[in-house]
């Protein structure tokens, strides 16, 4: 049995000559100071306005649905530094991280890295474990 012409030119055409369970997944350049963040976590403040996020022990699967509400504490509790708490109060999906970084160099001064290395490392790293979604669409 033989791939339809049709079928064939799309695969070919979309993985580069290549099968497409050869391809390769093309990923679109994205510049970190345009996205938005948006909170996707659960979190409760501690005072003098430090953040702790409420990491679920399961987030998907059986345990997560079945046996996670059952527990006596079903979330880890993860506290931030006074720098990461006032960045994730701004994470409200519709600030930049440059206009984040802008302000947390307005209020921290020296203390904050004006490289913005810190926070393209805390992005990756919440992005990561899914702590923060972004809205990739076009900005305008």
């Amino acid at each position: 049995m033989s791939i339809k012409p049709i079928a064939r030119a799309w695969i070919i055409a979309h993985s580069k000559g290549k099968p497409f369970f050869m391809a390769k997944k093309q990923e679109a350049q994205v510049n970190l100071l345009e996205l938005k963040p948006k909170r996707n976590l659960q979190w409760e403040h501690e005072g003098n306005d430090i953040v702790v996020l409420l990491v679920p022990k399961f987030r998907k699967g059986l345990l997560a649905t079945w046996l996670q509400p059952k527990l006596p504490k079903p979330y880890i509790k993860v506290k931030l530094d006074e720098i990461g708490s006032y960045f994730w109060n701004l994470c409200d999906g519709n600030t930049t991280v440059l206009d984040i970084s802008e302000k947390m160099k307005t209020k921290f001064g020296e203390e904050f890295d004006p490289k913005y290395e810190r926070v393209g490392k805390f992005v990756t790293q919440l992005s990561h474990d899914k702590f923060l979604t972004f809205d990739l669409s076009v900005t305008g």
